[in-house]
């Protein structure tokens, strides 16, 4: 129940962190204007790079490693300490850097320095630490907390579409005090150490080993929209943006159980329980297999409408790129599940790194042809194509450690519901009058049909929910 409970808190979270700029982004797209939405968006994914060098791999190693030592408080107050120092000073290398670089581009600099106060509030990030010991309520209900001024705050200041340099501002420095929240609570729960004893160099080449795969997933994360803003325009950025806005709002609600389960898992392999990781491996895959499915064809089927009613006039190209882009939430939900949940844990950070490399070597050299072919659109292409490269690879990494057919056992089983679920509500969406009362009744059209089709056709997951709610019934 502790994993059911923190991958609710982190869902929680994770929606929380993507639905107040979405909340915001109704208003903002039309005040700010695609031109200023647009420019938020380019600028960003450039700060992005210098995050990236400051985060130096610390999120997913931090959380493994505090994993492994969590029963000894001595231990693990070493080792957080060690990694906080290295990703102190990789921060100031990294701010250093961008200094550097701004030395050189003359382009939207009052933006870029706002843009800045993102990598100032990377080294006050220590949600890996609470990651690693599986507290995920404290960074909920004080990020929570700091998200909502800023929606507050949002609604309060920007008035014009030249307050763009202030949206940033608001944006940032929610982010660096949502990080600063999280402080107080450490020193209870960390045992005093001695810095002479602290040897936190011994953690950088293991962190250096995890930053290749970051930056590899940063190409086709961050890549797609500089590229769309210098290839064609800062407009088409926002767009991109716009529609990954979207898709990661769904993939939060899966990509959640990463998180959770990667400190779950570390501790049984650091037991020595293989059998307990596998079957937790085969769990975790029927069920995030089971809420992608809908949610990919779900998104699809309303996409066209749900745009322009959202975003309001000027946004249109959103709705297509949205639509294309929604087969990457069950891509990586199962690249999560392999890398994150599995990989990770046990270890095997070389395939980790291998795979999203490949993804990002595929980003690269299709973004060039098929943004100049098709703009947008292409770029959404290259990034769909990208995440099936990393799944494929990562699928026959594990070929010989997993079955595929214990993988996949009911998977024909969620497509199939999904499809049904897709013909429907796209003809309701594209012959039904549009409203938010209509999309609101597609969507519940659309999960009755899922549900209904599931249970019809015996997927496994039926029963482990019957099973979960008997449970938490007899409890009581």
């Amino acid at each position: 129940m502790k994993v059911v409970k923190n991958y609710l808190y982190n869902v929680g979270y994770q929606v929380l962190a993507i639905i107040v700029p979405l909340i915001t982004s109704a208003y903002v797209s039309r005040v700010l204007r695609p031109e200023g939405v647009g420019v938020n968006a380019f600028t960003n994914s450039i700060i992005q790079y210098f995050i990236l060098i400051a985060n130096m791999g610390i999120g997913y190693y931090g959380n493994r490693q505090i994993a492994y030592v969590r029963e000894n408080k001595q231990k693990m107050s070493e080792a957080f300490w060690e990694i906080q120092i290295v990703k102190t000073i990789m921060t100031l290398i990294a701010f250093l850097s961008f200094e550097i670089f701004m030395l050189f581009y003359a382009r939207q600099t009052s933006y870029m320095w706002a843009q800045s106060i993102n990598l100032v509030a990377v080294a006050f990030d220590i949600s890996w630490f609470y990651a690693g010991v599986e507290n995920f309520r404290v960074t909920v209900l004080k990020n929570s907390f700091v998200k909502i001024l800023s929606m507050v705050a949002i609604f309060i200041f920007i008035k014009s579409p030249q307050d763009v340099t202030l949206y940033i501002i608001v944006l940032a420095i929610s982010t660096l005090i949502g990080n600063l929240t999280l402080w107080p609570n450490i020193f209870h729960d960390l045992s005093k150490v001695k810095v002479k004893y602290l040897d936190p160099w011994k953690h950088f080449l293991p962190m250096a080993e995890l930053f290749i795969p970051q930056i590899a997933t940063q190409v086709y994360v961050q890549l797609n929209k500089t590229m769309l803003g210098g290839m064609v325009s800062e407009t088409s950025s926002g767009y991109y943006q716009y529609s990954d806005n979207l898709v990661k709002l769904i993939l939060a609600l899966v990509t959640a159980t990463g998180t959770v389960m990667l400190p779950h898992v570390a501790n049984a392999v650091a037991k020595g329980n293989m059998k307990r990781v596998n079957k937790m491996l085969y769990k975790s895959f029927d069920f995030v297999s089971a809420v992608s499915y809908p949610m990919m064809f779900g998104l699809a089927a309303i996409s066209l409408t749900l745009v322009p009613k959202y975003y309001g006039p000027g946004y249109e190209p959103v709705g297509p790129a949205m639509m294309i882009e929604s087969i990457v939430i069950l891509m990586i939900a199962w690249s999560n599940v392999l890398g994150v949940q599995y990989l990770l844990p046990l270890n095997r950070n070389k395939e980790f790194t291998a795979s999203v490399t490949a993804g990002a070597v595929v980003n690269i050299i299709l973004n060039i042809p098929l943004i100049h072919t098709w703009g947008l659109y292409g770029a959404m292409w290259s990034t769909v194509i990208s995440e099936i490269s990393v799944t494929v690879y990562q699928l026959f990494v594990v070929r010989k450690m997993l079955s595929w057919k214990a993988l996949f056992k009911d998977s024909w089983k969620y497509f199939v519901s999904g499809l049904v679920m897709f013909a429907i509500v796209f003809a309701m969406n594209r012959k039904l009058t549009s409203s938010w009362l209509m999309m609101g009744l597609e969507v519940l059209v659309g999960i009755v049909v899922y549900c209904v089709m599931v249970i019809i056709l015996r997927a496994e997951i039926v029963g482990q929910a019957k099973k979960l709610v008997m449970t938490r019934i007899l409890k009581k």
